[in-house]
Order: C-alpha cells, then structure tokens, then sequence
C-alpha cells in the first residue's frame, strides 16, 4: 500500500471543495469506527452522516497504485468526502483498530481478481508479433480523410486571404465571418485546426489593442498556414494508402483532432517501462479556443532527465462534474509510462502507480540531470521553435551558478559565465522573478532551474521564465 499523506489524499480529491470536506470529517471525529486489515490493503469504517445509519466506507488498495474507493452515500462525488476523511484519518495519525474484512468487500475482491484473470487470459500470445492489430474501416477511413480535407482547403482559403488582405484590415464584420466558418468547421473532424482558426479571432478582439496583438496573430497565422500545408500532404498520403501507418514522431494527428487512446500508445511501442516521475511545476489555466480548462504538470522523467508534459483536460460544459488536478508532491512509480507523439515535452499519461515521498538522493539526480550548458540548451530550444507546428513554450531543466539581478534585469549564470536572462510572461498572468527576494542566498547559488522558453516573433528574442528551483533539500515552485 502507498505511503498515505495529506498531499497524497489532496491528489485523488475531485476539488478542492472535497479536501475541505473531507479535513474537516475528521476534525469533527465524525469517524466512530476506524479499521484496517492485517496486510494493511484495505482501511474501511463508518462516518456520521445527516441520518440516523452511519455511512460505510472504505478504501481497497488490493491493488497497488490503484485504490478502489467505496461508500454507501448517495453522492456522485467520486472519491466522496467519507472516503477521503477516510484517508485523511490515516495520514493525520488517527488510531485503526485491526479487524477483518468484511464479507461483503471479500466478495467484490474475488469478483475483481476473476476478472483480472479473464482478461490475461485473454490477452495472453505466444510474442508480440503474434497480437493481432488493429482493424481498420478503410472505406469510413477514407470517407473522413475526405471530408477532413474538405475543412482544411476551407481553412486555407481563409489563412490566404487574411494574409493577403493585412491584418489591418480584420474588422468586427470580417471576425462575425471567422467565427461563423470556424462553427463550420466543426463539421468537418478536425477539432485542433477548429481551435486555430478561432485562437486567432480571440487575439484579435475588437476591444484589444491591436498594435500589441500584431506579434501573435502573425504567429497564429504562420502556424495555421503551417498546419493546413502539412495537414493536407498527410492526409492526401494516408488517403491514396489506407495502410500507411499513423504519424507517431510528430504531434500533427493531435493539431488535427485525434485523441489517442492508450491502446493505440501501447501498438505503437509508445510505452517506458518502471518510469519514475517527480513533478516540478504545475499550473492551471483556461484554454478559450478550445473551450476548456488545462490542468498542467512538468515531471521529471528520473531515469533520463527527459521533461514530461501531464494535461488533464476539462471542457467547459463538464468542468464541475470532473475531477480537478492539482499539485503533486511525490514520486510516482508506474510500470507502464504512456508517451504521446510530440517534441521536445512530450505528454505522458498512466494508469495505475505506487508514490513515495522524494528524498535528498532524488534532489541530488535532479540536479545532475540539469543541462549545464546555457547555448546548448538554446540551441535545442531554437531548434524546437523553428517549427511552428511545436510547442510555443518548451520547458529545460538547467544547472546554474548563480541567480543575479542588475537594476531591473534578473539572469542565470551558468557554470562557464553564459547568462540567460529572465522576464515574466505576460500570457502566464503570474510573476516569478518578484519571488526570488524571499528565497535564502544559498539557494540561488549552484542549484538546477526549471525554465519556461518563449520566442517573440516581432524582434526574433527569446526569453525564459523561471518556474521552479531544484536545491539538494527541496523543489521551490514559483509558477503555480
């Protein structure tokens, strides 16, 4: 069973009006009965309620990194507050009482490993190779390819005629017609370049500034022209062979709209095995174009250094019944570690995972793992952005000597004098560089940063943004 902390239960809340719920369950000792089993896999009790019975709940970790959450409320909270306050027993030192488990949960156990089984034994190959793949209708593949294309020649005929005609000349008449082709294009399957075409009416608002929003509509732009160009010569490809594979080095098929599943992930060999994670950083911030709220984490891939992306996705319409992400504390240990096609942070996904606190030796590989050479990491960086299909923000984990601040400027230092200066992202809507005045001497001198690139198209500059600091006792978040 993982080790039960307050951060560990904060993680599995769907909200933060659960954590407040479930804290407060157990300060009121709304707990009677407190109890575990010997092995320590299943903790169940009851909890006063607003009738007369108890509420029976308990928490399975049968098995491990995968809790089975179960109560005789009636809320369509999941995990409700009783099995959270739960939790929150365990990780505040409240007494458990050893019993055995009860019938009832036996039962649902048995039912569980039968189920288990069947599915082993009916996945179970002599090899790899002898698995059978994946079907595909190529007649309704073909069709949609069709009408893909379709969406696309619109939204090239619209790029092309913006550009010729100069941003200057995008009034509120010519934005009502953007967006009455981007409801159109809703038909035609390809939800990412829906997204990019209505991005760009956001940016370009009437009630903006257009002077200062010239930069990036010129850059949404270059990415939709971008989009439609590729898009087409793939599609035009897969369409002539509908047994061409799927692109998996690239995150197009994702900019046009599929959502990969993590059977397609696992076909395509797109699976790390016994990864380590450590988040970093995390933020949430709201996607207008897309109609959704991103919860975002930066982990450390432990075992390479590799930066992974997690984006926990919750549209509009659905925000309030969806679980909300929020920051992780502990490393996370996953047999099977999903990766997404993408560049340089690729999107990771897991299923099930055991959690331990991180210690001193996981600081100190941290820290090993920072690149050391500031232009190396520019270098790989500029290398990333000149693609204007990729990620307009990567994310580096570097070594630095030194944090310095010169009048209004603040720089890293690395270990060979190479500086990379800092600012404040104004689309982050949140200021870093203020923070570092709170910060001990001692660790803004010979620790690891996590850094947040942005390339401005008007002027050709990049500027970083520091999020975190990696010192050899604790991570320092600073974006949040």
């Amino acid at each position: 069973m993982a080790t039960i902390t307050e951060a560990y239960v904060d993680s599995l809340a769907p909200n933060a009006g659960a954590i407040k719920n479930g804290r407060e369950l157990v300060k009121k000792n709304s707990f009677p009965l407190l109890h575990e089993t010997d092995d320590g896999t299943l903790l169940f009790g009851e909890c006063k309620g607003s009738g007369k019975d108890p509420y029976r709940c308990s928490v399975d970790f049968a098995t491990e990194g995968n809790p089975v959450f179960r109560c005789s409320c009636p809320s369509r909270q999941f995990p409700c507050k009783h099995t959270l306050g739960l939790l929150y027993a365990r990780a505040l030192g409240k007494a458990f009482t050893t019993a055995a488990i009860p019938q009832e949960i036996a039962d649902k156990r048995d039912k569980a490993e039968k189920r288990e089984e069947k599915k082993k034994d009916a996945a179970a190959e002599p090899d790899d190779s002898a698995k059978p793949k994946r079907k595909v209708n190529k007649s309704a593949l073909v069709k949609k390819i069709a009408v893909q294309l379709d969406g696309l020649g619109i939204l090239e005929k619209l790029v092309l005629q913006l550009t010729q005609s100069g941003l200057g000349s995008v009034d509120k008449k010519t934005l009502q017609m953007l967006e009455e082709q981007d409801k159109q294009l809703g038909n035609h399957y390809i939800p990412g370049a829906q997204a990019g075409l209505r991005a760009f009416v956001i940016i370009m608002q009437p009630e903006k500034d257009r002077e200062t929003v010239y930069s990036a509509a010129m850059e949404q732009l270059l990415a939709l022209k971008a989009l439609t160009k590729k898009g087409k010569a793939y599609l035009e490809q897969r369409a002539a062979d509908p047994d061409s594979p799927m692109d998996i080095d690239t995150n197009l098929e994702e900019l046009l709209g599929h959502a990969w599943q993590l059977a397609e992930l696992r076909e395509h060999g797109r699976v790390q095995k016994d990864a380590k994670l450590l988040q970093l950083a995390f933020m949430s911030y709201t996607d207008e174009a897309r109609g959704e709220f991103a919860d975002t984490g930066w982990w450390i891939d432990l075992n390479s250094g590799h930066i992974r992306v997690t984006r926990h996705l919750r549209p509009f319409r659905a925000a309030r019944a969806m679980r909300e992400e929020d920051t992780f504390q502990a490393v996370v240990k996953t047999e099977e570690l999903f990766i997404y096609p993408g560049d340089l942070n690729q999107r990771v996904r897991w299923e099930n995972a055991t959690f331990r606190e991180p210690g001193a030796t996981d600081y100190a590989a941290i820290k090993l793992l920072a690149a050391a050479s500031f232009p190396d990491v520019i270098k790989q960086v500029k290398n990333v952005i000149k693609n204007p299909l990729a990620d307009k923000n990567p994310v580096m984990l570097v070594a630095f000597q030194s944090i310095e601040q010169f009048d209004e400027k603040v720089i890293l230092r690395d270990a060979s004098g190479k500086q990379l200066q800092l600012e404040d992202f104004e689309e982050n809507g949140r200021q870093t560089t203020t923070l570092l005045s709170l910060l001990r001497e001692e660790e803004l001198k010979n620790q690891a940063a996590l850094v947040m690139f942005r390339h401005h198209l008007d002027d050709n500059h990049l500027s970083a943004q520091l999020m975190s600091i990696v010192t050899g006792s604790r991570i320092i978040r600073l974006l949040y």
